[in-house]
């Protein structure tokens, strides 16, 4: 009887584990997220998931590269930046779509978009400034940090020096080098840009010359640059099932980079 009540008093104590184990698993969920919105300049309706810890905390704006959108660019990321304590706002710009998921709301709510109707790639600037504002009008007083992929990380470089103020850091991967990019290229922003700053691009991108001369001209102003030994375009190396190895050496230096911003 004495080894019955000890074994059943050892079984208790097991439930009592594993239910205060599952508490501490649902404690690390985040459960006050919601779908905002927000208007540009020129009266575009941005739509965006907002990931609210603490207001007085750190917080990052993720942007998506062209083709993409914020949920499927995102999803694979934002929880890993969650656990280190950030809030995210993770906006779906009006140049964007469908790739790797999901779909972009901000395009599927204005009647006539896309590049034949005049949108193009800088044309989403006001897209991460209005994200910008709508942060700090919503009273989120911490470090801001923004992210950027493809596109949108040449916007984010643009948007870093016109706000350094307001702005903390800023991440770009695989930022525009040419091409479509031509009228609003992060190259002539290096040397006025004071606030930290990281380009990363993966190794196929490095062969091209014009990726040289850029990391060039960052590293003259003593921005920090990273060619990870595999990659793929865009936030997207952070992504083991997207570059097809193992991604951790990359987040290593992401997660560096952000340490650093705190410090300052």
């Amino acid at each position: 009887m004495k080894i019955v009540l000890l074994n059943f008093i050892g079984f208790l104590l097991i439930l009592c584990s594993c239910k205060n184990e599952a508490k501490k698993e649902t404690s690390n969920e985040v459960t006050n997220v919601k779908e905002i919105s927000f208007y540009t300049s020129d009266s575009i309706q941005i739509f965006g998931d907002l990931y609210e810890l603490d207001k007085k905390g750190k917080t990052i704006l993720l942007f998506h590269q062209g083709g993409s959108n914020a949920r499927g660019e995102y999803a694979p990321i934002i929880p890993n930046l969650i656990e280190k304590g950030y809030n995210i706002l993770a906006i779906d710009q009006r140049v964007g779509g469908q790739y790797y998921g999901s779909y972009n709301r901000t395009l599927a709510n204005i009647p006539t978009n896309s590049f034949g109707d005049g949108y193009g790639y800088c044309d989403a600037y006001n897209n991460l400034e209005g994200a910008l504002d709508f942060i700090i009008d919503s009273g989120f007083s911490g470090a801001k940090i923004i992210w950027g992929s493809s596109y949108s990380a040449s916007l984010a470089i643009q948007l870093a020096n016109n706000r350094q103020n307001d702005i903390n850091g800023v991440l770009a991967f695989s930022p525009a080098s040419g091409g479509s990019m031509k009228d609003c290229l992060p190259d002539k922003y290096f040397e006025t840009l004071k606030i930290p700053l990281i380009l990363l691009k993966p190794p196929n991108e490095m062969e091209s010359e014009n990726s040289k001369l850029q990391f060039d001209l960052a590293n003259k102003y003593s921005h920090q640059t990273y060619v990870p030994k595999n990659g793929v375009h865009g936030s997207s190396m952070l992504v083991k099932e997207r570059v097809g190895s193992e991604v951790k050496d990359t987040w290593a230096i992401v997660l560096a980079f952000l340490e650093i911003i705190e410090k300052q």
